[in-house]
């Protein structure tokens, strides 16, 4: 195809593909609030539109329902320093949650907690040269599930941990603006052009 082939377009830029091995993850939360270079797959933020369905003689329409995010999982090596298990493990103290070595030790965990220890969590995609090209940020993340990997004398593998996170929902940002920002005026809905209702039935 033609558009592939052909190395530049009408503005002089490369036409380079996004690519999977080009991304990085921060989490504010973890110790020196640095990239996780250990990180080894994340999966960006997705989302599910409900329909609702309504039948009109032998006719069915569908109306589109309430959006739900869906969970992201990261999986990262775990290296002695900075030790991956033990700061994941401190992000949910930190929230919360604590053996019950008593029974006057009443605390439990709540979202504000669970998601101020977090903090922001941020997967982003690079170009070539290093640069942000599409940047999610979850919002109001909390960890949901912990894996520390397995242990075996014959293997050679390194140790891993996967990492499972809710949010309420994510924002897009990239070179061509922010999707889903209240802070921005909405994104892209604030220029589409209003529907012809009088279509839609």
């Amino acid at each position: 195809m033609a558009f592939w082939t052909d190395n530049f377009s009408s503005d002089t830029t490369l036409k380079d593909p996004k690519r999977k091995f080009r991304f990085i993850v921060r989490i504010s939360g973890f110790p020196d609030d640095t990239n996780l270079w250990f990180a080894k797959t994340a999966a960006k933020p997705s989302f599910t539109i409900a329909a609702a369905e309504h039948k009109y003689l032998n006719h069915t329409f569908y109306y589109p329902g309430a959006v739900s995010w869906n969970d992201v999982a990261i999986t990262m090596v775990d290296p002695q320093d900075p030790d991956v298990a033990h700061s994941l493990t401190t992000l949910v103290q930190q929230a919360g949650y604590s053996p019950p070595d008593t029974t006057s030790d009443l605390s439990t965990m709540t979202k504000a907690r669970a998601a101020t220890a977090l903090g922001q969590v941020t997967v982003t995609a690079l170009n070539g040269a290093g640069e942000s090209i599409e940047s999610w940020t979850l919002q109001n993340a909390w960890i949901t599930d912990l894996k520390f990997g397995d242990l075996e004398y014959g293997g050679d593998d390194l140790t891993e941990v996967s990492m499972t996170l809710k949010y309420d929902w994510a924002t897009l940002d990239g070179p061509h603006g922010s999707v889903f920002d209240k802070a921005s005026g909405g994104g892209a809905e604030a220029n589409a052009p209003a529907p012809d209702e009088a279509a839609i039935l």
